[in-house]
């Protein structure tokens, strides 16, 4: 035991920096798997411990008010019934931010889908102006208990009393209104009612929803949302960031992995005299396996463990999302399995791995066996000597022959560079994507920059003047949005006029053409999933008691709504109701134009009459991504470098047995130093080549697939540019050369009598 220890040692010694990488790429890959499980159970978590305790609602109903909602409490399947509840749109304002709510009459807390208070107190009939704000819609108002909220237009007030969490769909801009909760008394304008359906069995969810609009009649419902859809939306970015993080850190997992196999692999055929002389006195083949196997496991145990515990003492004090996920997750039931688990799973990988490349070093003989004198494959092919035929630097020519000279070793060690370098290209792309979501929104389904809104207190004409006078506005869409059943009557979706066919809607179209002629639509991903239908399609839908069908021409890139959405122009809905108007403008503004300037110059112009929003960007909440790729693609190149430097080795252990002819042909140590700094470049060009290859089009898979599952659709992947990939290549080529350039200048100055001793 003490022989084997100190073999390790000396061997430790030896190779350091070996060591420090593995340490530290296995530290980077269990962060990263670390991560990716706190951002999972951060995604899911919370919003089913607000459920849980709120005992949500599975399935909410917006209806008139003539509706008579008793009637679903006879549904089969339905437990218990939250309301019906009046309620009312409007906007509100506080400290110059306006917001879009519902407010909905409550005259006690309610028993199912129970608002949970985070601070203040619940309604009081006392104060009976009072309300209670979801907590989503008081950030954004910046609203506190005590505070007054105005309605513009109006003399009325409203006095915050509490801020509540709550299991619905929680404010976004433009897109969802948020939740106020009142006591009936403060709607005084009630445009209908919503009604809550706790079920027994949530799977049996769209049934209920059928039976409900059987029930109380397809006219009669305004809007339907599910618990499925409140999930997804609180889910958002948080579960897109953990399945990035998941990946690539398997993906660097198995690059380490490989990297390891390589560097012992490549170690046991330079030191086969040595591990020949350790069984010759006595070393077992159990023994000199666990010396290697044990030594890399420590290196992996010590990354690993360090890892775990920085993540578990200050995890939390990452800033923005990524410390928040570790701060929900570690108050988690399975918190302490996963930061086990993590760790044990990546030691054991790459234990595995080493255990592999180990076993061979067991096998050698204890007796040496005379190296060939050339090895197999070693000799000059056709092209190498035509290529020396046309007086081509000999160095460069028996450089690039050596890289490539033993086939299947060559190739692996292309494999296993290849593998970083592909992974890195895939962040890239992902990085670029991001990117093109800020950079050019309106090819990525977002080519207006505001939406407005008129409180009714200025009329469409108004409106129309108001935005044609300012000249930073290029176009301005109208538009309307109004929830359809879908066929089945199963749950609703969002149809939406915009522009006119004198004015169209500059859609973002990936599959098919834009609509043009009457009852023709574009529909994101998500619709087409949901109603099993492809582009060519007609689909019918129902808009109160109203049919509407339309025939799909095109798919949309769709970031609203989960592309849940089907849009058509405001003159195709107009056949069907034509004194429908329209409920808000879209803004394309101008290059060069500030949208924040824009829509606080709109909303002075309008003297209060005008909400102003600017449209939701999806990559605004994945600014975290670019942290996490940038860290990603620091451990994918300390493991390339691991492998490059395992490469370099074993070129110059092998270059050694050439040595002497080498001298013996006349050839000085800078052209013996040029051969390996050749052969090590062909090497990284050619992995560069090959990750290049196989990482776009990987890229753009793995990223559309994305796009597609969460309703987007395909066709937002982008890759880096031409230059961005020239630099990366270049990096990678250089840095070989340079890394290379070292070790094999000291091995070709070496001392003949070494010489000798090394190929003996």
């Amino acid at each position: 035991m003490r022989a084997t220890l100190r073999w390790a040692h000396s061997d430790l010694r030896t190779h350091r920096g070996e060591a420090l990488f593995i340490t530290l790429a296995t530290a980077g890959i269990v962060a990263s798997l670390l991560l990716a499980a706190a951002l999972f159970g951060y995604a899911t978590n919370p919003w089913q411990r607000t459920f849980t305790q709120a005992r949500g609602a599975h399935v909410w109903i917006h209806t008139a008010a003539s509706a008579d909602a008793r009637k679903l409490v006879r549904l089969d399947g339905v437990e218990s019934v939250a309301g019906p509840y009046r309620t009312e749109s409007t906007t509100v304002a506080s400290r110059g931010t306006r917001a879009s709510v519902e407010l909905r009459g409550t005259p006690h807390l309610p028993s199912v889908g129970r608002p949970l208070l985070a601070t203040g107190h619940w309604l009081d009939p006392a104060e009976p102006d009072g309300v209670v704000l979801e907590s989503r819609l008081a950030r954004a108002l910046l609203a506190e208990p005590g505070d007054t909220l105005t309605l513009p237009g109006t003399a009325r007030t409203l006095k915050v009393e509490g801020i509540a969490d709550s299991a619905e769909p929680g404010y976004s801009p433009g897109a969802q209104p948020g939740l106020v909760w009142a006591l009936p008394s403060a709607v005084r304008a009630p445009g209908g009612e919503v009604t809550g359906l706790r079920l027994k069995d949530p799977a049996d969810t769209d049934y209920a929803v059928q039976r409900a609009v059987t029930v109380l009649g397809a006219g009669a419902v305004g809007e339907v949302s599910t618990w499925q859809q409140a999930r997804a939306e609180a889910q958002g970015e948080n579960r897109l960031l953990g399945q990035v993080l998941g990946l690539f850190g398997l993906g660097a997992l198995v690059a380490a992995g490989l990297a390891v196999h390589g560097a012992i692999s490549t170690r046991i055929r330079g030191h086969l005299r040595d591990i020949s002389v350790l069984k010759a006195i006595g070393f077992t083949p159990g023994q000199v396996v666990r010396i290697f196997l044990l030594q890399h496991l420590a290196y992996a145990v010590l990354g690993g463990v360090a890892t775990a515990a920085l993540a578990e003492g200050l995890g939390n004090r990452i800033p923005g999302r990524l410390g928040d996920a570790v701060g929900v997750w570690q108050g988690l039931p399975g918190h302490t399995v996963a930061l086990s688990a993590v760790p044990v799973a990546a030691v054991l990988f790459i234990g595995l791995t080493t255990g592999l490349a180990a076993w061979r070093a067991g096998r050698v003989p204890p007796v040496p066996v005379p190296r060939p004198s050339a090895p197999a494959g070693g000799r000059l092919t056709g092209l190498a000597r035509r290529a020396l035929g046309l007086r081509l630097p000999a160095a460069l020519v028996l450089g690039c022959h050596k890289a490539f000279a033993g086939r299947g070793r060559s190739l692996a060690g292309v494999a296993r560079l290849t593998l970083p370098l592909l992974l890195i290209v895939v962040a890239l792309s992902a990085w670029t994507t991001i990117d093109r979501f800020h950079s050019s929104p309106e090819r990525v389904g977002l080519p207006t920059a505001l939406t407005v809104r008129s409180d009714g207190g200025m009329n469409d004409t108004g409106v129309r003047a108001l935005l044609a006078a300012d000249h930073r506005v290029a176009a301005a869409y109208p538009g309307v949005e109004v929830a359809a059943l879908v066929p089945g009557q199963t749950g609703t979706i969002a149809l939406r006029g915009l522009g006119t066919r004198a004015q169209p809607y500059p859609y973002t179209v990936a599959e098919g053409r834009a609509a043009h002629g009457p009852d023709e639509a574009v529909a994101g991903q998500g619709l087409l999933d949901l109603l099993h239908v492809r582009v060519g399609d007609w689909v019918r839908m129902t808009v109160g008691e109203q049919p509407q069908i339309l025939h799909i021409v095109g798919r949309s890139i769709e970031p609203q709504n989960a592309g849940r959405v089907v849009t058509t122009s405001l003159d195709t809905l107009r056949e069907n109701d034509p004194g429908l108007s329209p409920a808000f403008y879209q803004l394309r503004l101008r290059p060069g134009a500030d949208p924040q300037r824009v829509a606080s110059a709109l909303a002075t112009a309008g003297r209060g009459h005008l909400d102003v929003h600017p449209v939701t960007n999806p990559a605004d909440g994945l600014s975290p991504l670019r942290a996490v790729v940038a860290g990603l693609i620091a451990v994918l190149a300390l493991i390339g470098l691991v492998e490059l430097l395992t490469a370099i080795g074993g070129s110059v252990r092998e270059g050694e047995r050439d040595m002497l002819a080498l001298r013996a042909i006349g050839m000085s140590p800078r052209q013996i130093t040029a051969i390996t700094v050749t052969a090590t470049t062909c090497t990284a060009l050619a992995a560069v080549l090959a990750g290049t290859a196989l990482g776009l089009p990987l890229a753009h898979r793995l990223i559309d697939a994305q796009g597609s599952s969460s309703g987007i659709g395909a066709g937002i992947a982008r890759s880096p540019s031409p230059g961005l990939l020239l630099l990366l290549g270049a990096g990678a080529v250089l840095g070989a050369a340079a890394l290379a350039a070292l070790p094999a200048a000291r091995a070709a100055r070496r001392r003949l009598a070494d010489t000798l001793s090394a190929v003996a």
